[in-house]
């Protein structure tokens, strides 16, 4: 029986530092059945060129799909849209794949039909003019996002499912419990399911779309690097800064909003007195009649 087809998604903007090795972690993947969908947001370097001299040194369709500019989240969804793939592997210009991964994750996903996304570790790539006490304690906090989780390795995977929303962690650093886009492999028929990443976020949209899985489907996190995730002074990450506590203070409501009765009592309660204003109106005649 034929393997299905996998859609490698890269979305783009201005970068050729490092698209070549991207490109190249995608060519040499183990894995014999893929294509590459390349998103790009009006690159004004050298990108494009780079990609289009790969198109003619390889088999591997290598699709080139320019993109209006309007968020990091709508040109991750028109990769998504552009993808003939069954599944959707995704891969940040700066980053790399493992040879391995795209096979390893297919395996996972064809044998667990109640898995809707797998996910792995990572290797921290650190640019060496970026590599400083700040950065080693991002690496402390972020290197292993399930590590503080206390969730059990079963032949080398762990699986996150709902009761990841009851946990006391929910809401403490690290927020993102499974990983950035680049370690996803996924089901392109769940995005029918629960929809795309949210456009109107920045720096959430990565773990509010897999809170999004979660409540249908389990994740898998195999228990190896097999990617590479960049710290450099020009990732993504770093120019949206400007929006994370907009973001973190949506995060919170959305919790409340769409996920309230799957939260631990302690942070209903919480949230409550945040968000609910009978129950602060509630809360002050308590104390008043204390």
């Amino acid at each position: 029986m034929d393997k299905p087809l996998v859609s490698i998604c890269i979305p783009t903007y201005n970068g050729a530092r490092y698209i070549a090795e991207a490109l190249e972690s995608a060519l040499t993947q183990t894995y014999p059945y893929t294509e590459i969908v390349i998103s790009d947001d009006a690159s004004s370097d050298a990108t494009l060129d780079i990609i289009k001299r790969y198109q003619l040194k390889t088999a591997i369709p290598i699709h080139i799909y320019p993109h209006e500019p309007s968020g990091i989240g709508a040109n991750w969804n028109h990769c998504i849209k552009q993808a003939n793939g069954i599944y959707i592997k995704f891969l940040f210009q700066d980053d790399v794949l493992n040879p391995t991964c795209i096979s390893e994750m297919v395996d996972l996903l064809e044998h667990d039909k109640k898995v809707g996304l797998v996910a792995c570790k990572r290797d921290i790539l650190v640019d060496k003019t970026y590599r400083n006490d700040e950065t080693e304690q991002w690496i402390e906090t972020y290197g292993d996002l399930q590590d503080h989780l206390n969730i059990p390795v079963i032949d080398g995977v762990q699986y996150l499912d709902r009761s990841v929303f009851k946990s006391r962690l929910l809401l403490i650093e690290p927020l993102n419990k499974i990983g950035e886009p680049t370690v996803f492999l996924f089901r392109k028929q769940i995005v029918d399911d629960i929809g795309f990443f949210r456009e109107d976020l920045f720096q959430i949209l990565d773990f509010e779309f897999c809170n999004r899985v979660l409540r249908k489907y389990k994740i898998a996190v195999l228990n190896k690097k097999l990617v590479g995730f960049r710290l450099h002074s020009n990732q993504a990450t770093n120019s949206n800064m400007t929006h994370v506590k907009s973001d973190l203070l949506k995060y919170h409501t959305i919790i409340y909003e769409k996920y309230f009765f799957l939260i631990n009592r302690n942070l209903q309660l919480k949230l409550l007195k945040k968000y609910n204003p009978l129950f602060k109106q509630l809360v002050k005649i308590k104390r008043i009649f204390k």
